[in-house]
């Protein structure tokens, strides 16, 4: 995909807020003087684009502090919200390519919410270090789901990647195991383990992660080298809980956010750097192979305020 092609996807996909928040921000400053009231109502807007209450109280002041001209038009506040939204997103922006260091075994737990295009995820990620030049494995260990082990061998299939596989409720861990010396054996450089997502047994799920994540590193102490969380744009606010969920189970260390199409609350991404500060290497706009891209702070802003790129 092109990257003017890859533009319009991401400004498709962050449709739904941007024209809410063009049109609420239209409705506000549209012939008004910028002052205390006119910023309160503009604060309701980006909590109600899902920025979450801390993030907009932060950009409203941010507003508050740029002395934004009274005459100014709604495009002009729209590209100063734009440039503070980026500067929010700058410091948690991470190309892909950090999460892969040469010469040795890069071992990626990859977590999420079942619905969350987890193992689409794991797919595009084997890809695209393909691509690059790694020898990649993938460890299906989401074994409580029979759909995702098949999906996890599609995807090993369609990239030409090998996968690591058992039968539907085998060990999870016992398959990682399995898998990080098969890796070591092999001198791949990237294993991407798929886990389970059932979040309704918590108590389960932590057992289980905790026990994949103790018997990895009795084959590399340093393991898992990244925890990556998959969220879904479309969960708007629910995707804080989840952060926090498996902050809790597991050490999570970045961010992958996916399903940034029409119905995307992409607002929500705003709020998650501002309030947990984590890596976000990737965003998603569909199913297929080149749909899952590096996340860019200023791209991500300027389409969520629905604002072109400079050329």
């Amino acid at each position: 995909m092109s990257e003017k092609g890859w533009l319009g996807r991401l400004r498709a996909g962050l449709s739904r807020t941007s024209s809410r928040l063009a049109e609420d921000i239209g409705g506000v400053f549209k012939g008004q003087k910028i002052d205390a009231a006119t910023l309160d109502e503009l604060e309701d807007v980006l909590i109600m684009a899902d920025l979450g209450l801390e993030t907009a109280s932060r950009l409203r002041k941010q507003l508050e502090g740029k002395r934004v001209d009274s005459e100014a038009s709604a495009e002009d506040v729209r590209r100063v919200l734009a440039d503070a939204v980026a500067e929010i997103l700058e410091p948690v922006a991470r190309p892909i390519t950090d999460l892969v260091k040469p010469g040795t075994l890069q071992v990626i737990l990859v977590a999420g919410v079942n619905g969350t295009g987890k193992t689409t995820t794991i797919g595009k990620l084997a890809a695209r270090f393909k691509e690059s030049g790694h020898a990649v494995m993938l460890a299906a260990a989401d074994t409580f789901r029979a759909a995702a082990i098949d999906q996890i061998k599609i995807w090993g299939d369609r990239v030409g990647v090998p996968v690591v596989a058992g039968e539907q409720n085998g060990d999870p861990a016992a398959l990682a195991f399995d898998a990080m010396q098969q890796a070591k054996a092999g001198h791949v450089d990237v294993l991407l383990i798929d886990t389970a997502g059932r979040l309704h047994n918590k108590a389960n799920l932590m057992a289980e992660l905790e026990k994949i994540v103790r018997v990895i590193r009795k084959v590399d102490p340093e393991a898992p080298h990244e925890v990556l969380l998959v969220l879904d744009a479309t969960t708007g606010q629910n995707a804080h809980a989840q952060v926090e969920t498996f902050r809790d189970l597991v050490h999570v260390s970045g961010l992958i956010v996916t399903k940034l199409d029409g119905t995307a609350r992409g607002g929500v991404i705003v709020g998650l750097a501002d309030r947990f500060a984590l890596p976000i290497y990737a965003v998603g706009v569909g199913e297929g192979v080149d749909d899952l891209r590096p996340f860019e702070a200023i791209t991500f802003a300027n389409g969520l305020l629905g604002l072109d790129n400079p050329e």
